[in-house]
């Protein structure tokens, strides 16, 4: 579809006039510090802003140099990570600021070109960084971005197809003023995440409700347009704390699954309890069922956990860190389990245990 020059004008100065009369503060709004703005995205990546915004006041506290971040051990990264899901960003938010720190002096790339190298960095987190931290006039096309201008243009390219992408960036990198690109793409998020909400946008305030083709053709609930579904895996979970004393028995995950770099007990995925058959000659006894079932759900999965305690006799302590050690897990004080990075499914558990 071609678009006049005059309309798309029309629109950012809209956009903008509509984010000038509704600015919301940000800690990271105001600051052209690329490791500031860098962290800010990584963190709202999937995540609201009301949620993301302690992990980055806290990820700054601790770290507020792109130094200190990438001198800091994986697991403290993972430990403070903790509660907030997506774990991958974790670890790529980690090995990007070694990367930064070790391989670039310290200093972030300064264009869009070279932030797309970076791990962890797709194509709207280096827009976001480029137009921000360096003015470079890229577009940002987010969920938020896709809806407000599918509406606003009519647009009913399916936003799951490998091709929207590209025809949205496209058109975004039309509009986007060569003045103040940043400030135009905070206005663009802001407006989809505040006004051009995907349920129940509030149209009738909208300033740009004449020219809107979604609310002209009565296409607000029709667009954008999502036909892809995501297959959901259901995995139900049978959890084992094995303790001895007041040892804990613990793994850290790998990668291939769930969690990765993260810890969890001994698990089993089978309904069979033929997994107890390994503490045997421990004398280990199951003492104890948690009658509460917990669900916890990921992005592709489905997870239903039940746990239950298994206790070996202290004098068996040596055979069952000899165990351990062939398989990978690990023997942890009750006192040090708050210092392990742990999924959150883990952590509801350890609450309502008052642990």
């Amino acid at each position: 579809m071609i678009y006049k020059d005059s309309d798309l004008q029309a629109f950012s100065h809209q956009i903008l006039q509509w984010y000038h009369k509704n600015p919301r503060e940000l800690p990271w709004r105001g600051t052209q510090n690329p490791y500031k703005i860098w962290l800010s995205e990584i963190i709202l990546q999937q995540t609201r802003v009301a949620q993301g915004l302690p992990y980055y006041e806290k990820f700054l506290s601790h770290y507020p140099t792109v130094k200190d971040l990438a001198t800091a051990p994986q697991e403290e990264v993972l430990r403070l990570w903790q509660g907030l899901g997506y774990y991958s960003r974790a670890r790529n938010l980690h090995a990007c600021a070694q990367h930064i720190h070790f391989d670039l002096g310290g200093k972030f790339p300064n264009n869009y070109k070279d932030l797309l190298l970076l791990k962890g960095v797709g194509s709207y987190t280096a827009s976001a960084i480029a137009s921000f931290a360096f003015d470079e006039p890229k577009a940002v096309v987010d969920g938020n971005v896709f809806r407000v201008m599918a509406r606003y243009f009519g647009i009913d390219t399916d936003i799951a197809s490998s091709k929207a992408k590209g025809e949205f960036e496209q058109l975004g990198n039309k509009i986007i003023p060569q003045k103040d690109p940043g400030e135009y793409n905070q206005a663009m998020m802001d407006f989809g995440s505040r006004q051009c909400t995907p349920q129940n946008p509030d149209c009738p305030s909208c300033l740009l409700q004449s020219s809107c083709f979604a609310y002209k053709h009565q296409m607000v609930k029709e667009l954008p347009v999502k036909i892809k579904k995501i297959k959901i895996r259901e995995r139900n979970l049978h959890y084992y704390i094995v303790k001895c004393g007041e040892d804990w028995v613990w793994k850290k995950r790998k990668s291939g699954d769930i969690w990765e770099g993260l810890f969890d007990f001994p698990v089993s995925e089978s309904e069979e309890k033929e997994v107890l058959k390994t503490w045997e000659s421990m004398e280990a006894q199951e003492i104890k069922q948690y009658p509460k079932k917990y669900r916890h759900i990921l992005s592709h999965q489905k997870l239903n956990a039940t746990f239950s305690e298994i206790e070996v006799p202290v004098k068996n302590y040596q055979k069952l860190a000899e165990w351990c050690q062939n398989e990978g897990f690990t023997l942890v004080k009750e006192d040090q389990i708050d210092y392990l990075a742990k999924p959150k499914l883990i952590v509801n558990f350890l609450t309502d245990q008052g642990i």
